[in-house]
């Protein structure tokens, strides 16, 4: 089955997050069409490594998402503070309702996964569904925040949306120590995701709210 999203969000706790999770297909979603909008709601300042500027994210996010092809203008950074979101609830899902009232009706916004453990990526995601309890809603993968992930939905992605999702994750310079930044890494999961959908990769997400 094939779905049409002309207006999309994509909710990101902390800057990469979402092109970790739903990079390449938010690569394809754009190179088909799509208009999509990307909410980070912390540029994480408190957590920049040594020899960075602290809004060095600020900057690092409109690289990334300029090689999934997401216009700047469309781009929005919030300064929450990491590990804080718990504290501000109710702030959180008032920017979504401003956002959804300003660039909305959205067809389909992507949130981290209901089984995220991170306690913003949880915050991110249950406000989400509140702001858009009317809206297709999908759970993207951040595999190590995840102890359980139901694969429920596959995105079909090409060489061309992979590499875009790896060159977007490499503009986070000051990312680069994390394991996870691996090509290698990023491309195998793609692949794993592929053989289950039968193809040759994909990025796989929890169904949250279908609408048809």
């Amino acid at each position: 089955m094939k779905f049409i999203f002309n207006n999309v969000l994509v909710l990101s706790p902390h800057t990469d997050d979402v092109e970790f999770g739903a990079g390449a297909t938010v690569h394809k979603l754009i190179k088909n069409g799509s208009r999509v909008s990307y909410v980070a709601f912390s540029i994480c300042e408190e957590s920049v490594p040594n020899g960075f500027p602290k809004d060095i994210l600020d900057k690092e996010v409109r690289l990334s998402t300029a090689k999934l092809g997401i216009k700047n203008e469309d781009v929005i950074t919030l300064r929450y503070k990491v590990r804080k979101f718990s504290y501000a609830r109710q702030d959180i899902l008032e920017d979504l309702v401003k956002i959804r009232a300003k660039a909305g009706p959205f067809d389909l916004v992507l949130v981290p996964s209901l089984h995220d453990i991170h306690q913003d990526h949880e915050v991110i995601c249950r406000e989400g569904i509140r702001a858009f309890k009317n809206t297709t809603l999908l759970g993207y993968e951040l595999g190590w925040n995840i102890i359980h992930f139901d694969t429920q939905c596959f995105s079909v992605i090409g060489d061309i949306d992979l590499n875009a999702k790896i060159a977007a994750i490499q503009e986070y310079k000051s990312q680069g120590h994390r394991k996870y930044s691996d090509p290698d890494i990023i491309k195998s999961l793609a692949k794993v995701r592929g053989l289950q959908a039968g193809c040759d990769y994909a990025e796989a997400f929890e169904v949250i709210r279908l609408f048809m």
